[in-house]
């Protein structure tokens, strides 16, 4: 069955290379592939979206990912001006890194929804720096736990293989955020409740 994700990021943050890897994992676990990501403005904290699309079958699709299976987003400060659920198939997941759940709960409603301090987990493997945390092994770290799919194993063969030099560093954020990441679930009403993330 054809699944598509989208991620959201800005410039200098690895959204396009966590596409990359992904899609490399999941081609490890024995899927077709696709990665490819959409430019706007060309600079770095731009935003930029980049897509993977995986199949057991053939993929003829060319297209861009208009409707996202599940969508990832890397910097919680789009969400205000990005409709970041824009084709969502209703029930699919949005993991956004965040320490709380966003406050407009209203465009989450018929999805679910999935928690992540990425950014703590990138600094405390010392990935980026204080104010520019490269958070894209953590991303699809907690994806991976928040689907299922692809195996943690591929994941770490492909950070292995793809970023020599801090492979330790990327595979020890991408198993944090498998181990870490807050999987609320369905959002059913502006009243859902939310788990208190401070209290893990």
């Amino acid at each position: 069955m054809l699944v598509e994700i989208r991620f959201h990021g800005r410039g200098g943050q690895g959204t396009v290379v966590a596409t990359i890897l992904l899609a490399k994992a999941f081609f490890r676990a024995g899927y077709q592939v696709q990665s490819f990501p959409f430019f706007g403005v060309e600079r770095r904290g731009a935003p930029v979206e980049a897509y993977v699309r995986l199949d057991k079958e053939k993929i003829l699709l060319r297209t861009n990912v208009y409707y996202p299976d599940h969508v990832v987003v890397q910097d919680q400060t789009l969400l205000p001006g990005v409709n970041i659920t824009r084709g969502l198939k209703p029930g699919g997941w949005v993991l956004i890194n965040s320490t709380t759940p966003p406050a407009d709960r209203k465009q989450f409603i018929g999805y679910q929804l999935a928690l992540v301090d990425a950014n703590r987990i990138a600094l405390k493997n010392q990935l980026g720096t204080r104010t520019h945390p490269i958070v894209n092994t953590a991303m699809i770290g907690a994806f991976a736990r928040m689907t299922g799919m692809p195996p943690l194993e591929a994941i770490r063969d492909v950070i292995r293989e793809e970023v020599p030099d801090t492979y330790m560093q990327n595979i020890a954020a991408a198993e944090d955020a498998y181990t870490d990441v807050q999987l609320i679930g369905l959002i059913e009403s502006t009243e859902s409740q939310f788990p208190d993330m401070a209290r893990k």
